[in-house]
């Protein structure tokens, strides 16, 4: 999972659109839509220890999962639950309270080429396009570290210079099987990159 710039001179829009027709050039066809959504929930104040900041917990779906609901905490571990999960968060809610203003997701077209699926998707925070996410699966291989440089080959004809390095989640796993976990774990680190860009502009105006 990586993100693209948006072209030069070109909107968020504009930029996906151009990006889905290198892909249908290349050869790869439209296989339906796609959703990741992640909601940022925060230790309420009782918890915490004094002196130590509160955790944060995003709460993520993955439209490949319909039953399933992701928790994770930055550098933590990932929580697989069944959906129901967001009925138990709100009965949590005396320790953990939905940061309501910070859902962020990215919804976009699945294309299939070959044994490669591809999900280009429109990163959304509120009503604005803040950024492009491109997700890259080569469906025959679940050793991730096996089939990089593949990965690497395909997106480089497609994504052109921003081909991304290799994830960081990869990193901890070498040799063992890769997991719908570690997708979304590049999920939030994406989204979590995207709204710390787009605080920047904003303190500058204050």
């Amino acid at each position: 999972v990586s993100q693209v710039p948006v072209a030069e001179g070109k909107s968020v829009q504009q930029t996906v659109e151009l990006l889905a027709r290198r892909l249908e050039a290349l050869g790869a066809d439209k296989q339906g839509t796609f959703g990741v959504d992640c909601e940022t929930y925060h230790t309420a104040g009782t918890i915490g220890t004094q002196g130590q900041t509160g955790k944060l917990m995003y709460v993520m779906h993955n439209s490949e999962y319909p039953l399933s609901c992701f928790a994770l905490f930055e550098n933590g571990p990932c929580l697989v639950a069944d959906a129901n999960f967001d009925t138990l968060m709100v009965k949590l809610k005396g320790f953990f309270q939905n940061a309501k203003a910070n859902k962020i997701e990215s919804r976009g077209t699945r294309y299939q080429y070959c044994d490669f699926l591809v999900k280009l998707g429109t990163v959304t925070m509120g009503p604005s396009a803040r950024g492009i996410s491109v997700e890259v699966e080569y469906c025959p291989c679940v050793i991730a570290n096996d089939c990089w440089n593949l990965l690497m080959e395909f997106m480089q004809s497609f994504m052109g210079s921003h081909t991304p390095g290799i994830p960081s989640v990869f990193g901890a796993k070498h040799d063992s099987v890769y997991s719908p976990g570690d997708t979304m774990v590049q999920y939030m680190e994406l989204f979590n990159k995207i709204r710390k860009q787009q605080q920047v502009p904003v303190a500058g105006i204050r």
